[in-house]
């Protein structure tokens, strides 16, 4: 590296350095389990303690040396307190059995398994800006949103019977797109509508190109699906507008949140929004593929009968039902009239996984202790800006080789930047940031995703990145 380079970088260290002094937030970083490079490297996954001759000897710079973790918009790092909640979670099963459904333990900070997952929409619902009856956490992503679509999809041939959703949605939503309109013995060639603009070559939709798909469907669009945040571009598409011009022309929207959830303020209850759905592993911590949420706005779920009406489905609206749904005060009664409670809870199947249930609570807990999701927005907008910053002054030539196609507005995006690369270099850069335990993750066949998240992440983080990135843009160059 040449002098004007370790200049370069070395500057960049130092503004890290006071920009991380002054960080109100610092101290969760505490919070979590952040792997080290040795982790990183390893095969195995118990660490083997090294045979040393001289036991004093100090323990080598990669076991103790943090490495450089910037995927929580793919899989968020573990919460130290989601062992110590796990546990307590099996030591009530070990030693309660069944009474943990409906015993509480004096010297537990956990729920009954019974009440675990109006607790957990507790924690959830001012994340997502909502009342707690209109959250319900449960099932998974996309099955969630087969349910919502069972409930609230009801097509008319004859008229309004369209689904509008982005070009470059999700795979798993262009599935459940697809598989609605075939259940309903519909064609994707004629019941499905795709928005892409005819101006961007990074595939950004704006506010203004969903709005003209959405006027020139309007009389046979049934509903609309879109994502909070663009998934590959990391685009923060503008929630209430949209939803308001969808209310206009009296058409139903979804918006999937998982890149949304925990990255960016949401007040889906202030801004009418119908429904919508998230993961809880990205930027929320809760672990792999663990549970999922639920919103339903509070008009949607009402319930304006009883179980002892003549006809009590006549007071709430159609959605496939399971016995979770029932009202907790009628549940373990047994009867096979099945009557929901009012809220979101009432689109409930089976009783949720405790064990997920306890993960998500847990990092839950960590965002009480950061003050809710708007401190840590101001951080993240800081973030990713030095980010921003950062690939701004590397050298010229890596400069060539890539290009961000996130929204340089921090209004208009989250954590994430996407660097769409050059041809033929993702393999290989992926390779070089391995190599200096550097984890951000990949979009095939050129987008690398880079999301510094403020929970656990660094302005630190951000230089050894940028370090990083630029040597593995340049690796292999004569």
């Amino acid at each position: 590296m040449s002098a004007s380079d370790q200049s370069r970088f070395s500057n960049l260290r130092a503004q890290a350095e006071i920009l991380d002094g002054e960080d109100d937030l610092r101290h969760l970083r505490d919070e979590f389990h952040i792997p080290t490079k040795a982790d990183i490297k390893r095969t195995t996954l118990e660490r083997h303690q090294q045979q040393q001759q001289d036991r004093s000897d100090p323990a080598p710079a990669d076991e103790t040396t943090k490495c450089t973790y910037l995927c929580g918009n793919s899989l968020g790092l573990q919460p130290k307190r989601t062992a110590t909640r796990i546990n307590q979670y099996l030591q009530t099963w070990s030693t309660q059995g069944v009474q943990g459904h409906f015993k509480p333990l004096e010297d537990s900070p956990l729920p009954t398994w019974l009440d675990a997952d109006a607790r957990a929409a507790k924690l959830m619902a001012p994340i997502v800006g909502a009342d707690e009856s209109e959250v319900a956490v449960m099932q998974t992503l996309t099955a969630n949103l087969h349910l919502l679509m069972s409930a609230f999809y009801r097509p008319d041939p004859k008229g309004k019977h369209k689904i509008i959703l982005e070009s470059k949605a999700f795979p798993s939503d262009h599935f459940a797109v697809l598989s609605q309109i075939r259940h309903h013995g519909l064609s994707p060639d004629t019941s499905m509508v795709t928005i892409e603009s005819p101006y961007s070559e990074d595939a950004l939709i704006t506010t203004y190109d969903i709005q003209s798909v959405i006027s020139k469907h309007a009389a046979d669009t049934t509903l609309i699906l879109l994502p909070g945040i663009q998934y590959y571009t990391g685009q923060l598409l503008d929630i209430p507008t949209i939803t308001a011009f969808a209310h206009k022309h009296d058409i139903f929207i979804i918006w999937d949140l998982a890149h949304a959830v925990g990255n960016v303020p949401l007040h889906l209850h202030d801004w009418d929004v119908d429904a919508a759905v998230w993961c809880t592993y990205k930027y929320l911590n809760s672990g792999p593929g663990c549970i999922g949420g639920m919103f339903i706005n509070s008009r949607n779920s009402l319930v304006t009968t009883t179980i002892t009406d003549e006809e009590p489905e006549r007071g709430y609206g159609k959605r496939l039902s399971g016995w979770w749904g029932n009202d907790k005060a009628t549940r373990f009664q047994m009867e096979t009239k099945f009557h929901p409670v009012k809220g979101a809870a009432g689109f409930q199947l089976s009783n949720p996984s405790i064990l997920d249930i306890t993960s998500l609570s847990a990092s839950l807990e960590v965002f009480e202790l950061a003050g809710g999701v708007l401190p840590l927005r101001e951080k993240s907008k800081k973030l990713t800006a030095f980010l921003e910053k950062a690939l701004s002054i590397l050298s010229e030539e890596a400069k060539k080789r890539f290009r961000i196609i996130t929204p340089s507005d921090p209004d208009q995006r989250g954590a994430q930047l996407s660097l769409l690369l050059a041809d033929d270099l993702l393999d290989s850069v992926m390779k070089e940031l391995e190599k200096s335990s550097v984890i951000v993750d990949e979009r095939k066949p050129d987008v690398i995703r880079v999301a510094p998240a403020p929970l656990y992440n660094s302005f630190a983080d951000v230089v050894a990145f940028a370090e990083a990135f630029e040597s593995a843009l340049l690796a292999g160059q004569e």
